[in-house]
Formats: structure tokens, sequence, C-alpha cells
């Protein structure tokens, strides 16, 4: 039932998160934030079963900041992509994550990018992309919506226009949502809904 999508602008990326935690038909609580940073400048939003989808993530957000340590340089968010694409695909062989991710990022040198990747280790650079019974309904309006010179707040109408969409038409949709974005000040929230 985890639902997230995130949109590519010029120099910036959004991405929006429902904020529900359930187990089966349960709802458990109404504000965990499913959009994790890994540093100033980048965030997974998660999305699976509760314990893979904090050990996934607490995984990675660990070995990029070693790395970093180690090397006095950080990844770039290309990197970091590949670098949990491969650790998706090395566990899917033993001991499979059920965790499927947006990475976010803005990096000095290659500016904003938007990773989608699945529990099957799939990766895909994209514009706007999604996952979950939600996206079914979003992300046909995106497509229609998206340009590359998009700005902060038509990325925040599309993201308003996408939820209203989810809110309207599915039976189960999540009554709350997180929006955050990501450039070159940091991190920050734009709203929630």
């Amino acid at each position: 039932m985890d639902f997230f999508v995130g949109i590519k602008g010029k120099d910036f990326v959004m991405v929006c998160s429902d904020t529900s935690a359930a187990h089966s038909i349960i709802s458990i609580k109404q504000d965990e934030d499913k959009i994790v940073p890994i540093d100033d400048h980048k965030v997974f939003c998660i999305a699976g079963e509760a314990g893979d989808r904090v050990n996934f993530s607490e995984y990675i957000i660990a070995n990029v900041k070693l790395y970093a340590l180690r090397n006095g340089t950080p990844l770039n968010t290309k990197s970091v992509a590949n670098y949990t694409r491969g650790e998706l695909a090395t566990a899917l062989r033993s001991s499979p994550y059920h965790c499927n991710l947006l990475l976010a990022g803005w990096d000095e040198q290659a500016g904003a990018s938007l990773y989608w990747m699945d529990y099957l280790a799939t990766l895909n650079k994209i514009n706007t992309g999604g996952t979950g019974y939600g996206s079914y309904f979003t992300l046909s309006l995106f497509d229609k919506m998206w340009h590359p010179n998009l700005t902060v707040d038509e990325a925040t109408a599309m993201m308003e226009a996408g939820i209203a969409e989810v809110k309207k038409r599915l039976v189960v949709a999540p009554p709350h949502y997180i929006i955050k974005v990501v450039d070159k000040d940091g991190i920050r929230v734009v709203k929630t809904v």
C-alpha cells in the first residue's frame, strides 16, 4: 500500500510519499516519514515491508557515509544509485530485500537526478516516476504535465494534482502525504497534505 512519486525539475528533484504505516489491513500510524535522507543532497523514497525498508536504507546510508569518511569525498547520486542496485542484486540471490525505491539527489557537476529501483535490482534514470497503486493514476498525469524547465511551483502543483487524483480515485488511498525537495540548498519539506 506504500505510495511515492518523484519529479525532476530544471535544478531540483521533488518527491512525495504517503505517511501511513500499515500491516495487512491494520493501520499502525499516520506519521511515518518514508523519505530518508542519505546525506545533505540525497534522499531515498523507500517502500516495502517495514523491516526490509529500515534495514536496507540504514545499511546503504552507513556504507555511503563510510565511503565518504575513508576517501574524503562523498559519492555522487549516480554512484549511490549504482551501489544500491549492486547491493539489491547481491541480496536477490540469498535473502532479498522487498523494497522499491526512488533515489533523488543534487550534485555540483551533474545537477539534479532521479533514479527508480525495484526489488529485482532494476535501475532506471527517470524524469518522473513512482511506485504503488497511487502511481497508476499519477504517472500519466505527470507525463502530460512534465517539461525540462519545470519550476518548483509547477512541480508542487503537479504533486497536489496527483495527490488529489489518488484521493479521488483510489479506494485505499492514504490520508496524509509529505512533499520534499532536493536542490543546491539541500533537503527541505515543501508541504504536508
